[in-house]
């Protein structure tokens, strides 16, 4: 059973910077791609990036340029790396692995507020 726990979010003002994580509670899985979401107050949730285990990356157009994911599988953590944060990036963030077996584990997910 996979229990996701993310840290790192708070407030920022824009322009300014946050490194999100996301760790595993134990490494007996195999996971196929993991990922984050965010969602904003009032809106759906969207995928900002996600990263497979061959290490390829996909971002949502809103954050390319500016966000990186990473991903370490010896440790089944990921990483979002976000750089010159702008105020519509307010959301919680969430991290999502899929498993082998396509079973999506989710966190319970982190607040992002980019204020000043």
């Amino acid at each position: 059973q996979v229990q996701l726990v993310e840290s790192g979010g708070g407030l920022v003002q824009p322009g300014g910077s946050l490194r999100l994580s996301c760790a595993a509670s134990g490494n007996g899985f195999s996971i196929r791609t993991k990922g984050w979401f965010r969602q904003a107050q009032g809106k759906q949730r969207e995928l900002v990036a996600d990263i497979d285990s061959g290490g390829t990356t996909k971002y949502a157009d809103s954050v390319q340029g500016r966000f990186t994911i990473s991903g370490d599988n010896v440790k089944n953590a990921v990483y979002l790396q976000m750089n010159s944060l702008k105020p519509e990036d307010t959301a919680v963030y969430f991290c999502r692995y899929i498993g082998v077996y396509y079973t999506h584990y989710w966190g319970q997910g982190t607040q992002v507020t980019v204020s000043s």
